[in-house]
């Protein structure tokens, strides 16, 4: 009887990639190598097992009976040896510098108070802060290790990203001290609309979280009074402009400005971590992971 063949690491990886997301195509991309040679790493398992394991058809793959069969097997010793990865690059990055990406709000709010609190331990941390997009975008890529975001409620998750829940948040109407709207607990859709107010810039996601709702409900605001690309300079403009401005309630939270309710409207969304979408954090980047947790935990008492 003929010796079993030594799996391949890399030709099941290939062959549980290719059959859980549909096609070669997306395969080769979440694998990072070009779809020729993935296709050579399918056909060299398929050679090895002796059986045709995925369908192929216009549409994309399909696992065979044959596939289904190995599919689990496959899948286990492929998690098995991620896992053995990571211990591995724990130890050899023990004490990295981690890299974390935070949006201006996240930053603003909790992420640089926490991060101030490290100053006692080993570990360090080099944050970068930018629009929730933009998060996004360095977490996939590979250039920041974790992220903290805003939510971005209907949108398609993206195939390369996991993200967990942080605290909840809303975007919130507030006003300087003095405020003809502080006599008011709340205004009119009306007078909400029809007010321009200093925002921020168009492709943040404070700004995206209002326009969505705004445009749910078939409304528009006024033209914007001014943009600004940070919480903090949309504070500092709001209050030379004597002015409403809106901004995440936590923000507002910190500062003097008056919260003002608006008659029948809410701006919901919370702060999420962001993490690759395969393999679980390892060394450093595990215990900032745990830290956020717990600050968040303590933050929101």
């Amino acid at each position: 009887m003929p010796a079993p063949a030594s799996p391949d690491l890399n030709e099941l990886r290939a062959f549980c990639a290719a059959a859980e997301l549909g096609t070669v195509g997306r395969a080769a991309v979440r694998l990072h190598v070009s779809q020729p040679a993935l296709s050579k790493r399918l056909g060299a398992l398929e050679r090895k097992v002796g059986a045709r394991l995925l369908d192929r058809s216009p549409h994309g793959v399909t696992l065979t009976p044959a596939g289904r069969r190995l599919y689990g097997h496959a899948r286990t010793l492929v998690e098995t040896a991620d896992r053995v990865g990571e211990v591995m690059l724990g130890i050899r990055d023990a004490h990295q510098v981690v890299r974390l990406a935070a949006s201006h709000s996240a930053a603003e709010a909790f992420a640089a108070a926490m991060l101030a609190g490290l100053r006692d331990r080993e570990i360090t941390v080099e944050l970068v802060t930018a629009n929730s997009m933009v998060v996004r975008g360095l977490v996939a890529d590979g250039r920041a290790d974790l992220g903290i975001a805003a939510s971005r409620p209907g949108h398609s998750p993206d195939q390369g990203l996991r993200e967990t829940a942080l605290a909840d948040d809303a975007i919130v109407c507030a006003v300087p001290p003095g405020h003809p709207w502080v006599k008011h607990a709340a205004v009119t859709t009306e007078r909400f609309l029809s007010t321009p107010m200093v925002v921020r810039d168009p492709s943040s996601n404070a700004r995206w979280t209002v326009d969505a709702v705004l445009a749910a409900g078939g409304m528009e605001a006024a033209a914007p009074l001014a943009e600004e690309a940070t919480p903090r300079a949309a504070i500092a403009e709001a209050r030379a402009q004597r002015a409403p401005v809106l901004l995440s309630r936590h923000i507002v939270a910190q500062t003097d400005f008056v919260p003002i309710g608006i008659a029948g409207l809410a701006f919901p969304r919370s702060f999420v971590l962001v993490l690759p979408a395969y393999g679980e954090p390892a060394g450093d980047v595990r215990e900032l992971v745990d830290l956020i947790h717990e600050h968040v935990r303590i933050w929101l008492r």
